[in-house]
């Protein structure tokens, strides 16, 4: 039993790292210094890279065969809702009972903590079978310090690189942040856990009606004097109800690189101006702008941003909304939406995979531990199968990962030097039990909750 009184299966932190070197695979570094091997291999050792070569001669360390697969590094989601990832089979589309938001709001009202593991393992699983690495773990939805301490009990568990995010009940909301058990977690929990690093939500409080209220300034001001005293990363979503906040977050100096502003839509010129000139990161997820909020929040402005220079990644958003993790479609669903606009701004498969990857790390501020296979790094390393039948033949890998790949070609995961997936299976995580598990959360929510 954990410290939060959850049960737990056989997790990913006794899988040991060791030595090895990945043989012969397509290398594709994401580090512009380094390029790309056509026949590579990749020196692991103690969890991080140790060097990337045409051709590595280390003799008695032990050789894995890489060649038929793109080695290259995890991908980096910049913003997903992993508490509600066990609310997929009840959720129906943009239903105004049943849709995504009223039936969270109801979910998250009566979830325990044993509901938030079992929903955030369930949504880390589907994440490394899919190839991420690192997710920004986005929890806008934190009614008590067990329920945070499950959440993460549930990253660590699986192994996952991830940024917590702590936020208050039902983001934006009436209730106030537990800037105390924020506190408890920055001191006391993150310290001993390598791969997390914290963060917070940053919300307007709304009324009763769900409008944002009036003094934008005063909510935000005791949010963001708590965050920026514990020096803490910020994150907050763009939309409907936070039209006009930029202009009041720029003017009192909240705009900065410690800002991850998520869905870059709706935006004025002088509003995009802003956010690129202070180094603000940009979170967008594709797939879930173009389901559910092109109608209401206006087209995904990833040209103008990118024109801009601005620091964007790619995100899932919530796999229940989205219906799945497939970080394929995410690059796939941005291509498709920019080249429906007809945008002049090139965006080319390689452009994709660097949003997938070094250019996610740098959005979550975490360029210097992961997202690239550069020497010093920790070894986070996906390898993707080329000979698959319909993936093959691979020319381009770049081309092959964003026109062709699927989850199914997803063969190795490694996190910290760790293998967590090898031959398109989980090395330690029980899978049917995880399944199984947010399964029954999720027949209960059905009934406390109303969903069904």
């Amino acid at each position: 039993m954990s410290a939060s009184g959850i049960a737990h299966a056989a997790d990913a932190r006794k899988v040991p790292s060791g030595e090895y070197i990945l043989r012969g695979g397509y290398v594709l570094t994401m580090d512009s210094s380094l390029g790309e091997f056509p026949v590579g291999d990749v020196h692991v050792k103690d969890g991080k890279i140790v060097a990337v070569a045409a051709r590595i001669v280390a003799p008695h360390v032990r050789i894995v065969d890489a060649s038929h697969r793109i080695v290259m590094p995890g991908f980096v989601d910049t913003h997903q809702h992993l508490w509600t990832s066990l609310l997929r089979g009840s959720l129906r589309g943009d239903d105004p009972m049943f849709g995504y938001f009223p039936s969270k709001a109801r979910a998250g009202a009566v979830m325990t903590p044993e509901d938030f593991f079992h929903s955030v393992r369930f949504g880390v699983a589907q994440n490394l079978a899919s190839g991420i690495t690192t997710v920004h773990d986005f929890c806008h939805n934190v009614p008590s310090p067990a329920h945070a301490d499950a959440d993460m009990q549930a990253l660590e568990d699986l192994g996952v690189r991830a940024r917590f995010s702590y936020g208050r009940f039902g983001e934006p909301s009436t209730r106030p942040m537990d800037w105390q058990d924020v506190e408890r977690v920055r001191q006391t929990l993150v310290p001993k856990r390598s791969r997390l690093t914290l963060g917070v939500v940053v919300a307007p409080t709304t009324e009763k009606d769900g409008s944002m209220r009036q003094n934008v300034f005063d909510d935000l001001s005791v949010s963001m004097a708590h965050a920026q005293a514990m020096q803490l990363p910020y994150t907050l979503h763009y939309g409907n109800l936070t039209h006009g906040i930029i202009e009041v977050m720029d003017k009192h100096g909240w705009l900065n690189s410690n800002l991850l502003l998520v869905h870059p839509q709706g935006f004025k010129e002088t509003e995009r101006e802003m956010l690129a000139a202070s180094n603000v990161n940009i979170s967008i997820a594709p797939i879930i702008e173009l389901q559910y909020s092109t109608v209401r929040s206006g087209y995904t402005q990833f040209a103008e941003m990118e024109a801009l220079h601005a620091q964007m990644g790619i995100s899932i958003d919530s796999s229940a909304a989205s219906a799945n993790a497939n970080f394929f479609n995410e690059m796939r669903a941005l291509l498709w939406a920019h080249k429906s606009r007809g945008a002049h701004v090139p965006l080319t498969p390689r452009r994709l995979v660097e949003l997938a990857t070094i250019d996610g790390a740098r959005t979550l501020n975490l360029a210097e531990r992961t997202g690239s296979l550069t020497p010093g790094k920790q070894a986070d390393i996906l390898l993707v199968r080329m000979d698959a039948l319909d993936i093959a033949p691979v020319f381009d890998p770049f081309n092959a990962l964003v026109y062709s790949a699927q989850p199914d070609h997803v063969d190795t995961v490694i996190v910290d030097g760790r293998v967590l997936r090898q031959g398109g299976k989980f090395v330690s995580i029980n899978a049917d039990e995880i399944i199984r598990d947010a399964t029954r959360s999720a027949v209960r929510l059905r009934k406390e909750a109303g969903l069904a």
